[in-house]
């Protein structure tokens, strides 16, 4: 019953909070919202922990406790929320202010989905300058599908990136445009033929439900292939899920091998994450 209170007023506050773009829900305690901000690596994590578990409130409470102190991947999540309406109403105007922060923060991630999005309509009007000059810079930073959304904006016919790379850039720009049973059914067909960057994004979509109703048991089957595979953005997904007991049995153990794993092949949340512990 205490719980039940507990949950309603902290439904309450998110109602408040979402009246302004980042006011803060105080869904977290003094001391718990201060951990957050002096271990902010294992913040982030827990912020994607409660995201996982549909409790976006908290996330974003989080989330925005890590921002206002200039970490660029709780700006990239932030920008999630905005653009998929998770928590807060939908807006493509703060959702494309938030990743752009994110990505002068330093998020790679946030630079490449500005570079796809951009593309398209789904942040606002078509931006193809700024979709190349994102997609450039996330580029630089490593990603190898930045490079590949590159090559097909330059028309080039061939590339070093090969066509499985060019799917998956077709099917990232599908997703970013919102035609999100296309983007499904391309990773899917990409999933199919034991590609561990399309499970990976086919398992997103099915942890937020995006195209497809939401099933974290297909998300965290697939985080697992892909892992298994050597993904380590996946790893670091089916590391969270094992943390909490989100989608499969907890096993802290487990979770922390697949941290590990992932911050070996260069995630760089799981890195920090790792660091911190």
């Amino acid at each position: 019953m205490v719980e039940g209170s507990t949950r309603r007023r902290w439904r309450a506050a998110l109602l408040l909070a979402m009246m302004a773009p980042l006011a803060r829900a105080e869904l977290l305690g003094e001391d718990e919202l201060a951990d957050v901000i002096r271990r902010p690596a294992i913040g982030l994590y827990k912020g994607y922990a409660e995201f996982k578990m549909a409790h976006y409130a908290e996330a974003r409470q989080i989330w925005t406790a890590l921002a206002e102190r200039g970490m660029g991947e709780a700006w990239f999540n932030l920008g999630i929320l905005a653009e998929d309406g998770l928590g807060e109403p939908r807006n493509a105007a703060e959702a494309r202010r938030r990743y752009e922060q994110a990505a002068l923060a330093g998020s790679r991630n946030a630079a490449l989905r500005l570079g796809i999005s951009l593309q398209g309509s789904r942040l606002g009007a078509p931006d193809p300058v700024a979709a190349r000059r994102w997609l450039t810079l996330a580029a630089e930073m490593g990603d190898e599908e930045a490079a590949a959304q590159l090559a097909v904006l330059d028309g080039r016919s061939v590339t070093p990136l090969g066509p499985r790379e060019r799917r998956l850039a077709e099917a990232r720009r599908l997703e970013a445009d919102g035609n999100l049973a296309d983007a499904v059914a391309a990773y899917q067909a990409l999933a199919d033929a034991g590609d561990p960057r399309g499970m990976t994004r086919l398992a997103w979509l099915y942890e937020a439900g995006r195209g497809v109703p939401r099933n974290l048991d297909e998300a965290a089957r697939l985080f697992r292939r892909a892992a298994e595979a050597g993904e380590s953005e996946a790893g670091y997904a089916l590391s969270v899920m094992l943390d909490t007991g989100v989608g499969q049995p907890r096993d802290p153990a487990e979770a922390l091998r697949w941290l590990k794993a992932a911050a070996a092949g260069g995630y760089p949340p799981a890195i920090e994450a790792l660091k911190a512990r």
